[in-house]
């Protein structure tokens, strides 16, 4: 029998898998579905020879997210970073960008561009420190406090009425709402403008890579390291009750909540089980992919080169998008996400052609096909948008769900994104991957530090699995 169950495959699943291998026990994982990955899929959705990725497809954790660093994933997989991570077009042909540096973006940011770079600069240059913030349980005390205490006092400020206090034009404010936005929350928020900042310094720090191939080369150099040290990866194996694990000493759950409460049942103490049954899920996503005959016409010329661009218009558009999904409405005008992967990763379409990935924001369990107000939103940024879409395919929230059962409602952040949510992920507790259950370790997104391809939630977990049943430390996790 094996020393550990790992259930499910998507990036923590298979980060605690690899750690737990890399530690010199026995591994085997279950995953439902025919391929591993969960939220790092890459398939040949509508034509042969198109590739697009099915949950995410830009990684801006990839070079900073410290599971990633210590296994070295840029020596695995081949990541390009654009030159400019993100960018927000405006009416009139105009955008803001965001380049890698940081200089470059406040100098084209025009009378904004010095209050921006006071904002940014110091969570750019301590990188390191606010990664460390967020990426570990938040009742700890931090490795650099002061620096928590700046972070903290910039994403009150953005998280609130204050938003617009240092700024006098439009470009900034669009700029840090786009990428706040990422956190399907209502704008202004502290969830949100906190998870912007951490986004928005990575964006100048290291860059928001795109993994050559798409996505599922991440989950592949995952798997590869697991088989490496021994692990074996069932799929096709679906796992509904915990009686059809094998005895193992040690189990971690890339599930959500519901997921444990389904595969538990009676076994979880009323305390715990209540707890997760009052767990919080957020709004859904309607997932838009596309074929093109040419390259996206942006009418603001620098937004070819952004890996991501967030469409929505200004800061008072998008603010009034969020919020009406807030409100459980279908907004008429949405935030679009953007991204483009086949510019620079030309194998990911036949000559001539283009993949485009896109989602916006939709209430739970939403059933509706947004593809019109997805394709008007980019007519409207990109003229003749229309003219290049060779075939389409949307997915509902509804559908998501269905597709993964982590999703529950659409909601591939597997939890509300606000400051209860963050706290009480899935419940409130020093050691929150941790279940009442011996042995038995929760290791999704609805754990700290949440939603992203981070590789953290599975990483934290397989430490204190490691810690409480093995007696063993984290091993190295590096190429050597």
């Amino acid at each position: 029998m094996p020393d550990v169950a790992v259930v499910g495959s998507g990036p923590n699943g298979l980060s605690a898998a690899a750690v737990m291998a890399r530690a010199g026990l026995s591994v085997e994982v279950f995953e439902a579905a025919q391929t591993i990955g969960g939220g790092t899929r890459t398939t040949e959705l509508m034509q042969p020879g198109h590739f697009h990725d099915v949950c995410s497809a830009v990684h801006p954790m990839a070079l900073a997210s410290p599971f990633f660093r210590a296994f070295e994933l840029p020596r695995r997989v081949d990541l390009i970073t654009p030159e400019v991570s993100f960018g927000s077009p405006l009416d009139g042909g105009r955008a803001a960008l965001a380049y890698t540096s940081l200089e470059r973006t406040a100098t084209e940011l025009g009378r904004d561009g010095a209050a921006y770079r006071r904002l940014m600069e110091p969570l750019v240059r301590h990188i390191g420190d606010v990664m460390d913030f967020t990426q570990n349980q938040l009742l700890r005390i931090p490795r650099n406090p002061v620096m928590a205490g700046v972070y903290g006092l910039r994403t009150l400020e953005q998280g609130t009425g204050l938003w617009n206090a240092r700024f006098r034009e439009d470009l900034a404010p669009a700029l840090l709402s786009g990428v706040a936005a990422h956190a399907i929350s209502h704008l202004p928020s502290l969830a949100a403008s906190g998870a912007g900042l951490m986004l928005g310094a990575l964006g100048h720090a290291d860059g928001w890579p795109i993994p050559r191939g798409g996505s599922a080369s991440i989950a592949a150099a995952l798997a590869d390291d697991i088989r490496a040290h021994g692990g074996v990866i069932h799929t096709g194996t679906p796992i509904d009750r915990l009686e059809q694990l094998p005895a193992t000493r040690a189990t971690l759950l890339d599930v959500a909540p519901r997921g444990l409460l389904d595969m538990a049942g009676d076994a979880l103490p009323g305390r715990y089980r209540r707890a997760l049954e009052a767990f919080r899920y957020g709004n859904g996503s309607c997932k838009v992919d596309f074929i093109l005959s040419g390259p996206v016409p942006w009418q603001a010329s620098g937004l070819a080169d952004a890996g991501t661009v967030h469409v929505g218009g200004t800061r008072t558009e998008l603010a009034a998008s969020e919020n009406q999904v807030s409100a459980g409405r279908h907004p008429e005008r949405p935030y679009v996400l953007v991204a483009q992967p086949s510019r620079f990763d030309p194998g990911r379409a036949p000559d001539g052609r283009h993949t485009l990935w896109t989602y916006c924001h939709v209430p739970a369990g939403s059933t509706r096909d947004m593809t019109g107000e997805v394709m008007a939103q980019l007519e409207r940024f990109a003229p003749g948008f229309r003219d290049l879409v060779v075939e389409s395919h949307a997915i509902t929230a509804a559908q998501l769900a269905q597709y993964n059962r982590n999703y529950v409602g659409g909601d591939f952040s597997a939890g509300v994104m606000d400051v209860r949510g963050l706290v009480q992920r899935p419940v409130a507790s020093p050691v929150p991957w941790r279940t009442p259950l011996l042995g038995v370790y929760l290791c999704s997104s609805s754990t700290p530090p949440g939603p992203g391809v981070t590789g953290m939630p599975g990483m934290h977990a397989a430490t204190y699995a490691l810690k409480d049943i093995f007696r063993l430390p984290v091993p190295d996790l590096s190429l050597g």
